[in-house]
């Protein structure tokens, strides 16, 4: 998030507009939350047609699962910037569907909800491919969630987009991915293997809404802001299809990676009309490269995991581009440990080094909180089963030591039966900075419930 207004870290802002970083913290456009309208229905019926097709006559295997869900969470600091109490209040159901005939496979994963807070049924395709299995190669066609790095909360090489509306207001944590669409090949030489993904269509990060979430606005002063925004998503060009590479293999013992990826930043960037009297914000995504390396292995009597990234933003490689974030590099260490039976404890520590300092503070407008050189955040995650692994008591925590800001996240979770579950926790958030990464979110606090009828 940012360039020059923002913090990095997971979110950041930017110089004259914001900007975004790792997963996004900062700031965000809390007032038009993203509106991209996907047409799940005509994907899905494509897909069940192609079913239909495949599996009438050759399918070996054909199944059929999903849950019935309700998520519920409740502010417990302050009301929200609409006046209600919930963050959430929704039962959903989801259905996947797996077919398989040799040498392809089918997988749709499709879910349909009733929004309580927005009084309305929604409906979302989340996954639907094909695959496609040959001897030292396979394909695969459609909406998917990939997921690469080593971080846990923390995303580096993970370049793919995540929704964090859903993960601050207490959904299970499956909800902080989203699917992409497009093509992924991977090769299997011998001496190594391949993973390349192209993304002909943009999908940016979802972050909350500004109507159930108090957020950091630069630019609202003591009013309700910039209403007038207008979002400027890059074009489904051949140029601007997204493209991403990754390499591994064992070393020693190790699973070691090499990543690229060339696309755009996920959050976006702001740019108001007029610097000093703004009436109209564009939101628009930068240009980037990503370049990085993880390891992964035991070590130490646990594993130990390292990652890092070189974020090369293209449209400002000097840094003088109030409009456009700087580039960064990110590094992430990782050690996790079962201490004794069921019970596992895991530490991290991430920076981001800001590279063009001084060209951002030359730029940053008056007024505007200052980006840190490098930003950094210690997390800790504390896992314990008990009742034969019925009952799950977990701890995660983010504490930002550059800003002095926290998330704190408790949860309790039981399974009643192989097909039933619930949990409940909730998430706490603070820091001494209004506009810091979760200094901004103090006034969300929740409660979150989650319960889970599978089938």
């Amino acid at each position: 998030m940012n360039k020059q207004v923002t913090t990095q870290g997971p979110w950041t802002t930017t110089k004259k507009r914001y900007r975004s970083n790792l997963w996004s913290p900062r700031r965000f456009d809390l007032r038009r939350p993203d509106t991209t309208v996907v047409n799940a229905a005509s994907y899905l019926f494509f897909l069940s047609c192609v079913l239909l097709f495949c599996t009438s006559a050759y399918a070996s295997d054909i199944s059929l699962h999903g849950f019935m869900q309700g998520n519920y969470s409740a502010g417990v600091a302050a009301s929200n910037p609409q006046g209600g109490d919930f963050k959430l209040a929704e039962e959903r159901l989801q259905l996947k569907l797996d077919a398989t005939a040799d040498p392809f496979h089918l997988f749709i994963k499709a879910d349909g909800w009733y929004d309580h807070i927005g009084q309305k049924w929604g409906s979302e395709l989340r996954e639907g491919y094909i695959d496609y299995t040959a001897g030292k190669w396979d394909a695969r066609l459609g909406r998917q969630v990939i997921t690469w790095g080593v971080g846990d909360l923390v995303f580096i090489n993970d370049v793919f987009p995540k929704d964090y509306e859903a993960f601050f207001s207490g959904r299970p944590l499956e909800y902080l991915k989203k699917g992409v669409d497009g093509a992924k090949i991977g090769l299997y030489p011998g001496f190594a293997s391949f993973e390349l993904v192209a993304i002909p269509l943009f999908t940016p990060n979802h972050f909350p809404d500004s109507q159930r979430f108090w957020m950091f606005d630069p630019l609202s002063g003591n009013g309700p802001g910039i209403t007038n925004r207008e979002t400027v998503k890059p074009a489904a060009t051949i140029e601007n299809t997204e493209i991403a590479l990754r390499a591994y293999r064992d070393i020693a013992g190790f699973d070691a990676s090499l990543y690229y990826y060339r696309g755009f930043f996920r959050q976006p960037s702001m740019l108001p009309d007029n610097m000093t009297m703004p009436t109209k914000l564009t939101l628009s995504y930068p240009k980037l490269s990503v370049y990085g390396a993880s390891l992964q292995g035991k070590a130490l009597d646990g594993v130990l995991s390292l990652e890092a990234g070189h974020y090369d933003s293209r449209q400002d490689r000097n840094g003088t581009d109030p409009m456009v974030p700087n580039s960064q590099t990110r590094f992430l260490l990782c050690y996790q440990r079962q201490l004794w039976e069921d019970f596992t404890v895991s530490f991290q520590y991430y920076a981001a080094y800001m590279h063009d300092y001084r060209p951002y503070m030359k730029n940053l407008p008056s007024g505007f909180p200052q980006e840190r050189h490098l930003h950094d955040l210690v997390s800790i995650r504390l896992t314990q089963f008990l009742m034969h692994q019925t009952l799950r008591l977990s701890w995660f925590s983010f504490w930002g030591p550059s800003d002095s800001d926290y998330l704190l996240n408790p949860e309790i979770k039981y399974n009643f039966s192989d097909h039933v579950w619930a949990a409940l926790g909730g998430m706490v958030f603070g820091g001494d900075k209004s506009w810091s990464q979760f200094g901004q979110l103090d006034k969300n606090d929740n409660v979150y419930l989650q319960v889970r009828y599978e089938f």
